[in-house]
């Protein structure tokens, strides 16, 4: 039954009016974050370049004003070449840096390998039925445990191996390799192996998923030509189908990676230090790879700490500096957030341009 004119036209008029009224919503809100953000961006900037104003001196002393010009921000250089330190003005992130620098590192040697080859399993080998279902579902729902279940797992299944060795009963696992021997703990106790495999299970659905989506995105037109002149099911993915996921599945590990790096309380639960006045392996700076090798063995098998870790330490000093150096702190975790999010945007839109199908 059609609405006579005289009646549509209000009706009309009203929807236009809701519409509108949405749009001004959706742009308040998208603004109102935007706003808040920039603010919070702003005060923790302003907090990491400046102290906090020292208390007024007696007559004839230095004046606030000469004493506050004298000092270097928190956001300076002696702030990447210190360690933490109990005076705020001489505290700094290098121990930190290390630690996070190789959590990223073992996170990626790990999780790669296993999720990039578990998406191609499940999207190129396996067939349909009940128990692809049930891997399918598990990863999704893998994808949303919150990281402190990730901690409690890796834990017990890490740190302490499920109880099968007692303090009492510690035992080194001797690895041979070609010129030298790595001594292995068992269990591997709170080193940074025991943090890296922990964040590994993290981010590992994750990687596995986008892996996936990415394979999947792949026409099935490149497949079937490739089989078509002869190639092999496994010539066909080496050759044709990953080359062509390869975009998706690097956005993906980047993304996990960054994910990774700012987690802090898998690490907490396991037992990382907060106060940490080396760097895993002794290694301060790449010319220490070369002159101490066996640093590179070693590190993964040290104490260590993290960025996140070392702001949330500061943040919980009673001294009011300690504030402008976890500002500082943050700075820098922003920073390297914004670049791997940064490089993944840019891998992603360059094979992207490559890519002719």
């Amino acid at each position: 039954m059609s609405v006579p004119p005289k009646l549509q036209e209000p009706h009309l008029a009203r929807r236009h009016r809701i519409g509108k009224a949405f749009e001004w919503l959706c742009c308040g809100s998208t603004w109102f974050g935007i706003v808040v953000l920039g603010v919070l961006l702003l005060s923790v900037g302003w907090k990491a370049m400046t102290w906090p104003a020292p208390k007024a001196k007696p007559a004839g002393s230095p004046t606030a004003s000469t004493e506050a010009q004298q000092l270097s921000p928190p956001l300076s250089k002696k702030f990447f070449t210190n360690y933490h330190s109990r005076n705020p003005r001489e505290a700094g992130l290098l121990s930190a840096l290390w630690g996070s620098l190789w959590l990223t590192v073992l996170v990626a040697l790990f999780s790669v390998p296993i999720g990039v080859g578990s998406a191609v399993y499940l999207e190129e080998y396996s067939i349909e039925g009940r128990l692809k279902r049930l891997i399918q579902l598990n990863l999704s729902n893998l994808a949303g445990v919150p990281s402190i279940v990730y901690a409690l797992l890796g834990m017990t299944a890490f740190v302490k191996m499920f109880g099968l060795f007692h303090k009492d009963e510690e035992k080194t696992l001797v690895v041979n390799l070609l010129f030298t021997t790595v001594d292995v703990p068992l269990p591997f106790d709170r080193t940074l192996i025991s943090g890296a495999l922990t964040l590994t299970l993290l981010v590992l659905p994750t990687v596995i998923v986008a892996s996936q989506e990415a394979l999947r995105a792949v026409p099935s037109s490149i497949r079937i030509a490739s089989y078509a002149l002869g190639a092999t099911q496994w010539q066909t993915i080496r050759h044709q189908v990953i080359p062509a996921a390869m975009p998706g599945i690097m956005t993906g590990v980047i993304l996990a990676l960054s994910r990774a790096i700012g987690e802090a309380a898998p690490l907490m639960l396991i037992g990382a230090l907060t106060y940490v006045a080396y760097t895993p392996g002794d290694i301060s700076n790449v010319s220490d790879i070369f002159k101490n090798p066996q640093g590179l063995l070693d590190a993964p098998f040290d104490k260590f700490t993290a960025i996140p870790l070392q702001i949330y330490q500061w943040i919980n000093q009673p001294k009011a500096e300690y504030s402008h150096v976890a500002a500082a702190g943050i700075v820098v975790l922003l920073t390297i957030l914004l670049l791997m999010n940064t490089a993944a945007i840019l891998i992603r839109h360059r094979f992207q341009k490559q890519t002719r199908w």
